[in-house]
């Protein structure tokens, strides 16, 4: 049995100081600040009493913990939602000189089987307090399973817009409102893509592709996701002011191939110049998220996530990398040049596990290479390639702590389009890494909780061998 470590918590993944955090909410930038809300139990160290904790940024790496924004009260929990700039006062919320921003977000009766329903609440000093509106719910279907809602300006209609599902109906649905209060039906979509399990946290935005724009509708899953667990997929089509069309011919597509990114949300208002939207996700799994071996706190946010279109031989790809901001905690820096491995390893001392590995391989006649967390004889992590699957994987069945839970070992792996070349950016944390494969094509999060450290990082190649063509290892501080 294992003892376990003073401390998993994360060098440059967001945390709260203590207690339980899972989904973020309310990403919006304003005057100069990013923010990050997500749900909070200021209670305790697992799920309960949930409100919306706070967070701002300049940059999206350094954060500073807020008070609790808005908490629950004795009749009402308050779940998953996005915030808005009120920028031409729509709602009125807002007196001379002031600019307001607008929460919404799902209250949820805490009688089982209460009602959830849509509601909003402002802030008129940059979101340091936040008075929840008097005329709540704003809208109100009468319904158990009715949550979620991502509202944006819609600027080519002149509207706000709201996706906010229908859980166990696989539905996403569309409205519109002129000033966050009153809301009226657009449409739905769905059922579509996986079904197994209820559907929860949507997210719609336009990216940019061909000189015109796309629209990504992204919908996470509890049942029936390619990591064996939960996790989220997405669909490429047009929005037309009514709504969602999937492109003809392209099925829904897997956002991370890993067990712990979910709930994933985009920054609504960013500055222009931003290069295209921005998201971060929850890095944990609602299977075991309750158990993780860490304290006082539990749960993190992944990296803020850059995202951009790329044409495949399926149709339009979700490309995600990390933000060019994440370069700037680089510090000691280990370069290796190019070689040869034939069936084997090479190892190199890995001083901490806060570090961004970027490593270029030529596929040669290896059946599986990659690169090693740790001993071969201790807790260790995979992060390697398959040939036969021409697949990239993370295999953390022998990562450490958590081993023996039956959703959390094993193998999660990502397809490749075949090509001389692969290239994979690494990022460890001190419980987590996040791979993206060949520029962002495809994602793994997962994590980790290695009872020992890692002290070595470890090339190496079975039956047969692979070209080592580059490979860069920061530390991050």
């Amino acid at each position: 049995m294992h003892d376990i470590p003073p401390a998993f918590r994360p060098g440059y993944h967001f945390t709260p100081r203590r207690n339980w955090i899972n989904d973020p909410n309310g990403l919006l930038w304003f005057d100069g600040e990013y923010h990050l809300f997500y749900q909070y139990n200021p209670n305790g160290d697992v799920w309960g009493d949930i409100g919306w904790g706070h967070a701002v940024s300049a940059d999206l790496q350094h954060w500073e913990e807020l008070p609790v924004a808005l908490h629950a009260d004795e009749h009402t929990l308050m779940f998953s939602g996005s915030a808005v700039v009120d920028t031409h006062n729509t709602s009125g919320f807002a007196g001379p000189g002031e600019t307001a921003l607008v929460a919404i977000y799902t209250a949820c009766r805490r009688n089982p089987g209460g009602l959830q329903n849509q509601h909003i609440a402002y802030s008129t000093d940059r979101g340091r307090t936040w008075t929840k509106y008097a005329g709540n719910p704003v809208l109100d279907l009468g319904l158990a399973e009715f949550r979620d809602p991502k509202v944006q300006w819609y600027a080519a209609g002149g509207f706000w817009l709201m996706a906010v599902v229908l859980p166990d109906q696989h539905r996403v649905a569309f409205y519109a409102s002129g000033d966050l209060k009153s809301w009226r039906h657009l449409s739905d979509f769905g059922p579509a893509g996986s079904t197994k399990g209820i559907w929860e946290c949507p997210d719609l935005f336009p990216v940019e592709w061909q000189g015109g724009t796309a629209w990504v509708l992204k919908v996470d899953v509890f049942h029936g996701h390619v990591s064996g667990t939960t996790g989220s997929q997405y669909f490429v089509g047009h929005f037309d002011g009514v709504r969602f069309t999937p492109r003809p011919a392209q099925a829904a597509r897997w956002t991370d191939f890993g067990a712990d990114f979910y709930a994933a949300l985009s920054w609504n208002g960013l500055p222009e110049g931003s290069g295209g939207p921005v998201w971060i996700g929850w890095m944990n799994n609602h299977r075991y998220a309750q158990t993780t071996p860490t304290q006082p706190w539990r749960g993190a946010m992944s990296q803020p996530r850059r995202l951009a279109l790329r044409e495949d031989a399926h149709g339009l790809l979700l490309v995600q990398e990390p933000l060019a901001q994440l370069a700037a905690r680089r510090t000691g820096h280990t370069q290796v040049a190019g070689m040869r491995l034939e069936h084997g390893e090479r190892a190199w001392p890995l001083a901490d596990m806060q570090c961004d590995i970027e490593a270029r391989f030529a596929l040669r006649d290896a059946r599986e290479f990659g690169l090693r967390l740790g001993a071969a004889d201790g807790d260790h992590t995979l992060i390697g390639y398959d040939a036969a699957s021409g697949a990239v994987f993370v295999d953390r069945s022998r990562s450490g702590l958590m081993t023996d839970h039956p959703n959390f070992p094993g193998r999660r792996a990502a397809p490749v389009e075949p090509g001389p070349e692969l290239r994979l950016r690494i990022l460890v944390d001190n419980c987590s890494v996040e791979v993206f494969v060949n520029g962002g094509a495809a994602t793994i999060t997962e994590l980790v909780f290695p009872a020992t450290p890692a002290a070595t990082l470890a090339l190496y190649a079975g039956d047969g061998g692979v070209d080592l063509l580059s490979l860069d290892l920061w530390q991050l501080a």
